[in-house]
């Protein structure tokens, strides 16, 4: 099989002082660059998703209700969009952006960066307009992935979606819980018993 790590979300408004931070994100970033640095012969391919978000309408509020309605985040562009100092993204081989106009909670909305800009770099929406979009899907089928690990933030939200995802279009499908950090524990709990009846494994240890 042909197996791709996909670090979700990893970024630095999803981090211990950014402006929706998760408790833990600064240690999971930390802990993917160790796992991949002790195990890169695990990965035939490494991807990473990225909220990058323009003008999501209802998902950013000035009254969020943290279900459906957040502070602003990840906004394109930002240094709060960047991927997190301590993830390692060498091993990177491809970036998809999700939400510029929407919520986009999975990374399988999300669509590949442009080759000659950096994943963190500035937003030219014009030129990204002009060039054929290639969705997470369509990158992991070009290359022959048929098996996915999902790690990153939020273990509730996004991680959940683009496990959800993954297994709905037919990946194997797993999520390495040790590298993941959640919002709320109840929802947690959930998130993993609907992973069980979707057929995604949960690995609790490295």
């Amino acid at each position: 099989m042909t197996r791709a790590l996909i670090i979700v979300d990893v970024q630095i408004d999803f981090c211990e002082g950014g402006s929706l931070a998760v408790a833990g994100g600064a240690q999971v970033a930390s802990d993917i660059s160790e796992h991949l640095e002790n195990q890169p012969e695990r990965y035939d391919f490494v991807v990473a998703t990225q909220d990058w978000h323009v003008d999501p309408g209802s998902h950013f509020s000035d009254e969020p209700d943290y279900l459906d309605s957040w502070p602003a985040h990840c906004v394109a562009g930002t240094k709060g969009a960047r991927l997190h100092p301590d993830l390692d993204t060498d091993p990177i081989d491809a970036y998809f952006r999700k939400g510029a106009y929407e919520a986009a909670y999975s990374g399988f909305e999300g669509v590949l960066a442009p080759e000659d800009e950096v994943a963190t770099g500035d937003l030219e929406e014009d030129d990204a307009a002009e060039e054929e979009l290639v969705t997470l899907d369509d990158w992991l089928r070009q290359n022959e992935v048929d098996e996915v690990v999902i790690v990153g933030l939020a273990t509730d939200y996004c991680v959940r979606d683009t496990a959800l995802d993954a297994a709905q279009a037919g990946y194997t499908t797993s999520v390495l819980l040790p590298l993941t950090a959640g919002i709320n524990e109840e929802r947690i709990d959930k998130t993993l018993a609907e992973f069980e009846d979707n057929g995604i494994e949960v690995l609790r240890t490295i």
